[in-house]
């Protein structure tokens, strides 16, 4: 992401206001779900995930078949790492548009958010004999950790509006709280 996208990253995230119309906050969640941002990086993380299923199923496979027994485990090894973090990246991109649809509430949502794995993997060019694979593996995983830094920050940032709105929200225990404190008295006296 170029410093002009995350620069604009910072203004749509800092930029959610009250709805004039309805006097109710408009969630950055559900601004970005509903914008062409989101629709372009949903088609290209599903064309990078069916061109990496091609690859593997097909010209991969004949490569693979050419490497020497110690890059082959390298390519099996990544390859399966390559599988499953565009299984995650999937999964993201296919539940927040389930939740734009309207197909899952946002507890829901959040619950399935949970199980996703979009964690910080080691990027494998440390690996011995990784640059020996094939560059069309090679240039899909670089492509797959392109994609999975994009979702990163845009589900930290959709996190953190949540985390946010959950703060914001009253707190009925709290409120009772400060309430009994009032009446007693020892609200005002802790704080002096």
């Amino acid at each position: 992401m170029s410093h002009v996208q995350s620069c604009q990253w910072v203004h749509i995230v800092s930029s959610v206001a009250p709805n004039t119309g309805s006097g109710e906050t408009v969630s950055f969640a559900d601004h970005f779900t509903a914008s062409e941002h989101f629709d372009q990086i949903f088609k290209d993380g599903m064309a990078l995930v069916e061109r990496t299923a091609a690859y593997l199923d097909g010209a991969g496979r004949k490569e693979a078949k050419a490497l020497s027994p110690a890059v082959n485990v390298v390519y099996a090894t990544e390859s399966m790492r390559l599988t499953t973090r565009l299984l995650d990246l999937a999964s993201w991109l296919l539940m927040r548009r389930a939740l734009r649809a309207g197909e899952i509430t946002p507890e829901e949502a959040h619950i399935k958010r949970r199980r996703i794995r979009l964690g910080v993997v080691a990027r494998p060019a440390h690996v011995k004999n990784f640059a020996d694979l094939p560059r069309t593996l090679r240039v899909l995983i670089e492509e797959s950790f392109a994609l999975q830094d994009r979702i990163q920050r845009i589900d930290r940032a959709l996190e953190a509006t949540r985390t946010a709105q959950f703060d914001a929200t009253t707190n009925p225990v709290g409120n009772q709280i400060a309430e009994i404190e009032a009446a007693f008295g020892i609200g005002a006296s802790r704080a002096h």
